[in-house]
């Protein structure tokens, strides 16, 4: 920490609470981020114990009209904006924007993800922020990054997917590029955020001085591409669809059971092709010239997906599943929420938790990830209406316990209601 981020005038920000034992307990964070990618970030973080003041417009953040709602209620809200503490402020007004740098001045983090020159017009600025906070970390969350000829184009998730590559390359093989049904570039940027927000203040430690970090959510998605940058550098070779294979591996598709329900399998390894081969009552095919090796195997991925799949599909779901695992080949049912839901994996693991909400009781949403032994993170509280912690935040206090936990203890992962 450095002298100004712990000095004891600590402004609007909420006292240490010494029985927090999560991991970040103490970091302050302004998030000034709409949307998914910066807020996601802020939930992660919040989740393990950082005290999040979210400011958002008067009017609401553009995420509380997206998706589905009950009640009037956004209820992809509810678990985006968990953990935070809300203030509405217009950015747009003089007497907002200073509000905005006495928060930013004894804090540890501001998220936001304007256009690059936003936030200079504002007159919150690095230059500004930095000028009264040396030790502030700012993350700047972009479609294109702050500089190069796309930095003033607007940039969703979506068409980052599309620049990046990964649309290109999702799909079956003889139709249309697939976008993902769901913020896959943003969710994957908020990791980024939560990373290099954590790499920043680490370097603080030792440096004492802040630094800006320019995150641009077409790199994030870029970044995970596996081999095909360098496989187009040395070899020219480009990927192409190919539905659910892959260039490297075989078998490796879903198959329909009997019964009409969906398995994934992945053989990926010889002695997986083996198992699979035994499985489908066929182990002489190890030995057949055109499934010997990964290389004849992925030359002859038609017959061999014919193969599996006619087993497959004259068995039902239970005994597919029962005969793969005791033959401890990959495999695994293509399950839609429905079956999660009663997965008693899920449920073991408690990736499914329960939240009370005063607006709609207890509601459940994804658990903390990931799971730490002896400091694991929790839910205190799902999002909450428009400016909730105003009086709060102005006054240094904390949330109102009857927000925090309307309906009984914080979540910490307490597994999935009845």
């Amino acid at each position: 920490m450095t002298e100004t981020s712990s000095s004891e005038a600590r402004g609007p920000w909420c006292p240490p609470d010494p029985t927090d034992e999560r991991p970040l307990a103490g970091l302050r964070i302004l998030e000034l981020a709409t949307i998914i990618a910066g807020p996601f970030a802020g939930m992660l973080l919040a989740d393990f114990g950082a005290d999040v003041i979210k400011v958002e417009h008067p009017a609401g953040d553009p995420a509380r009209a997206l998706g589905n709602k009950k009640n009037g209620s956004a209820l992809d809200w509810k678990r985006l904006a968990r953990n935070k503490r809300l203030v509405a402020l217009d950015l747009h007004d003089p007497e907002a924007q200073a509000t905005v740098r006495g928060l930013a001045a004894s804090a540890d983090v501001v998220i936001e993800n304007f256009r690059p020159g936003t936030l200079e017009r504002w007159g919150l600025g690095w230059d500004r922020l930095s000028a009264d906070n040396p030790g502030l970390v700012l993350l700047r969350v972009t479609g294109w990054g702050q500089d190069g000829p796309y930095a003033p184009r607007p940039g969703f998730g979506s068409i980052t997917e599309a620049m990046a590559g990964f649309a290109a390359i999702n799909g079956d093989r003889d139709g249309p590029p697939l976008l993902p049904p769901f913020g896959l570039a943003d969710h994957l940027s908020g990791l980024y955020g939560a990373f290099s927000i954590l790499t920043a203040l680490r370097e603080r430690d030792r440096s004492g001085r802040g630094q800006v970090i320019d995150l641009a959510i077409y790199e994030s998605l870029f970044s995970i591409l596996g081999s095909m940058v360098i496989d187009y550098d040395q070899l020219g070779f480009v990927q192409e669809r190919m539905g659910n294979r892959v260039h490297y591996s075989a078998p490796r598709n879903v198959y329909r059971t009997a019964d009409d329900e969906w398995v994934a399998l992945s053989g990926s390894t010889p002695n997986t092709a083996r198992r699979v081969f035994t499985v489908i009552g066929r182990p002489e095919l190890a030995d057949d010239p055109r499934f010997v090796d990964n290389a004849a195997r992925l030359a002859h991925a038609d017959e061999l997906d014919a193969l599996v799949a006619e087993w497959i599909g004259a068995h039902p779901l239970d005994e597919v599943l029962t005969r793969f695992e005791q033959a401890e080949v990959a495999l695994a049912p293509v399950q839609a929420m429905d079956r999660i839901f009663t997965d008693p994996h899920f449920l073991a693991r408690e990736a499914i938790v329960s939240v009370p909400d005063p607006e709609l009781g207890p509601i459940r949403m994804q658990g903390v990830f990931p799971k730490l032994t002896r400091t694991p993170g929790r839910i205190a509280w799902a999002g909450r209406h428009r400016d909730a912690d105003r009086a709060a935040v102005l006054s240094g206090g904390e949330p109102a316990a009857e927000s925090a936990s309307p309906e009984g203890s914080p979540s910490r992962g307490g597994g999935v209601a009845p």
